[in-house]
């Protein structure tokens, strides 16, 4: 099976790429060749897929059975890929989000079929879009659409609810002992997955020709709160999670982006049923609990000290938020 992925080297796609490549699949990344990664078997297409003109003439001598496009996030981008692709692969996948489910969440079990719906986030109402105009195409051309809606998941970043989650700014916070912002009172529900987990799920789909039409979330079954996410990280430190409570609408208030976020996507709690994934992909099952999947990015940061950045603006925007709180009374 001869498989492109737009992207390939992100931070849940650098898993499956090298699961698919384990597998035997015949991989191709398309992508600028800016990350150092080392992926053997992989054939590398150096482009930017934003350069349209550039990228058609590329890949136009290429053939392929499955496309996945890992950075896809507007209709344009859609829309351009539907356009040098249909009629000519077997399938399409695109990589969309489980913030596009119902926010707020009338009912708190999660599955492919709760409604699609947020107005808080422009991220998730870009990513809904997209999915309308694929499976609008699907409906009128066939266009072999597969949607997938990761949630929060985690390779080489902390999957925090703050801002920062690509930078050790996190762990340097707990580790001096400062204040950490969680939203509501840090008991909502959430499951993060670690993308070795994620990729067992959505390799299962490629060249799975019964999911065309189909959509899917894929995620681990643990679920924790808020609270125990951030204690989780400061134990693995050795640290203590110094934590702060903070409503999410006056985070919003404060941080429009950070709100954004919490809103449009953390804030509430989200149980997901995993059941439709596990019927396509019958040993797709998430074996890396996040009191070890903590353990591994914490090991990629220690492999290189570069890696252990602190984000200055990151501090400073905790500390706005955190300020603007405690001197609101």
């Amino acid at each position: 099976m001869k498989v492109l992925f737009i992207g390939g080297t992100g931070n849940i796609s650098i898993s499956c790429s090298r699961l698919a490549l384990k597998k035997g699949i015949d991989l191709y990344l398309l992508n600028r060749g800016t990350r150092q990664v080392h992926l053997e078997g992989a054939k590398f297409i150096t482009g930017d897929i934003k350069d349209r003109e550039s990228i058609e003439k590329i890949l136009d001598e290429y053939n392929f059975d499955v496309v996945v496009n890992w950075i896809a996030f507007n209709v344009n981008d859609v829309e351009f890929d539907y356009k040098i692709f249909n009629n000519k692969i077997k399938q399409y996948i695109f990589i969309s989000s489980a913030s596009v489910y119902q926010k707020p969440p009338i009912f708190p079990i999660i599955t492919e079929s709760t409604p699609l719906k947020n107005p808080y986030w422009q991220y998730s109402r870009d990513k809904i879009a997209c999915e309308d105009y694929l499976m609008q195409k699907y409906r009128e051309t066939n266009f072999p659409i597969t949607i997938v809606r990761p949630s929060l998941t985690y390779n080489t970043v902390f999957p925090i609810a703050a801002p920062g989650w690509d930078s050790y700014t996190i762990i340097h916070r707990m580790l001096k002992g400062k204040k950490i912002p969680v939203q509501g009172d840090g008991t909502s529900l959430w499951t993060v997955t670690h993308s070795d987990d994620f990729a067992k799920g959505f390799n299962g789909l490629l060249g799975n020709i019964q999911t065309i039409g189909h959509s899917f979330h894929i995620t681990s079954d643990e679920i924790l709160t808020w609270n125990q996410i951030y204690e989780i990280i400061a134990n693995a430190v050795g640290a203590k999670a110094n934590l702060i409570h903070i409503p999410s609408d006056f985070i919003a208030k404060v941080d429009k982006d950070t709100g954004d976020s919490l809103l449009g996507d953390k804030t509430y709690s989200a149980i997901f049923d995993n059941s439709k994934i596990k019927k396509f992909v019958p040993d797709f099952v998430a074996t890396i609990p996040f009191s070890e999947g903590i353990k591994k990015i914490l090991d990629w940061f220690n492999e290189d000290e570069k890696r252990k950045a602190i984000d200055d603006e990151i501090n400073k925007t905790y500390d706005k938020i955190i300020d603007a709180y405690e001197n609101k009374f």
